[in-house]
């Protein structure tokens, strides 16, 4: 099945429905050579999206891909290529959404991808020692400049969204063209009830991240953390506490089982129908997916083609076994 590719927000920018991100993976599993062959598997696969972020192994990720996407040579109108500004480093002046920052790290940003533009720019936080005139101001800079065509944020609430577009729309600048929040099964809130009216007055597009809560949707950890898996290593102890320790991880469990049994009636894993699922969304412009391996990146491209298996029937029965959908203002 081919990749469906969607308007991001309002934009005229198409992006494919399923994406391909770095976090936790590029540096501490893979380095250049996996990184390309997993992006080139994505990319044979329809993905035309690739999400990172000056965070994510302290900007190594992005010299692993800039790297990867100079090796696999795509034309640079065939892809779409993000990162994300927050977490420079630790000094005062290297974090947060100044001015100062936002200008001097999207510039290191591109030299460690060495692109001379990215596409997409997202302010990673919200910053509340920075007032967002100031940064809406700096994302129009940095789009100005040409080292950018859009910007948009990171885990915003509707209510800082809001007055960055009235910031905008006073002096005459550019606001947020997408937001990237957290979206899968078990976290719903924010894309399907908070964001809903901002989706249809604003055209705000989406490029949600964490489908497969953790690896608890693919359904590994049904029976404890098996040897290997990401859980088990060292490196990753912080985000296996924060998901292991958590009080609702056993109702989240037994969810998954039932789950499998109709991912298994439609012929998907457990990984592909909560993939499909979420990127069945209409408010959902891309599904970010991220892998330690080529084989995963294959199998979880695949769950495109499961999306139009989602009958009313089929959703009704999914949402029977998570029973926590939002409450929608009509």
């Amino acid at each position: 099945m081919d990749m469906p590719y969607r308007s991001l927000g309002h934009s005229g920018l198409k992006v494919s429905a399923l994406s391909f991100g770095a976090w936790v993976t590029f540096d501490h599993q893979m380095d250049v050579a996996p990184a390309r062959d997993a992006m080139a598997a994505a990319f044979e696969a329809g993905c035309n999206f690739f999400d990172n972020a000056e965070a994510y192994a302290g900007g190594k990720a992005e010299i692993i891909m800039g790297k990867a996407l100079a090796q696999l040579g795509w034309g640079r109108d065939e892809y779409v290529v993000s990162t994300k500004i927050f977490w420079g480093g630790q000094g005062p002046n290297q974090r947060g959404l100044s001015r100062k920052h936002i200008i001097e790290g999207v510039d290191a940003a591109r030299k460690r991808f060495e692109l001379d533009h990215l596409d997409l720019v997202f302010c990673h936080r919200p910053d509340p020692s920075t007032p967002i005139e100031e940064t809406v101001r700096a994302m129009n800079h940095v789009i100005d400049r040409g080292w950018a065509f859009y910007w948009g944020t990171s885990e915003w609430s509707a209510e800082q969204l809001e007055e960055a577009w009235r910031v905008a729309d006073r002096l005459g600048l550019i606001g947020p063209t997408m937001e990237q929040p957290q979206y899968h099964m078990f976290h719903r809130d924010k894309v399907e009830r908070e964001f809903a009216g901002l989706v249809r007055e604003r055209g705000l597009g989406t490029t949600t991240w964490s489908p497969l809560a953790s690896g608890l949707l693919t359904g590994k950890y049904n029976e404890g953390v098996p040897e290997g898996s990401r859980f088990d290593l060292p490196q990753y102890s912080w985000l296996r506490d924060a998901v292991l320790e958590d009080p609702s991880f056993p109702g989240k469990i037994a969810k998954v089982k039932q789950l499998t049994g109709i991912a298994q009636e439609l012929g998907a894993s457990m990984a592909q129908l909560a993939l499909a699922w979420t990127a069945k969304h209409p408010h959902v412009s891309t599904v970010i997916t991220g892998a330690s391996r080529t084989s995963q990146v294959v199998e979880n491209m695949k769950a495109i083609a499961f999306i139009d298996q989602l009958t009313p029937d089929v959703m009704s029965r999914i949402e029977a076994i998570l029973d926590n959908k939002p409450a929608v203002a009509s």
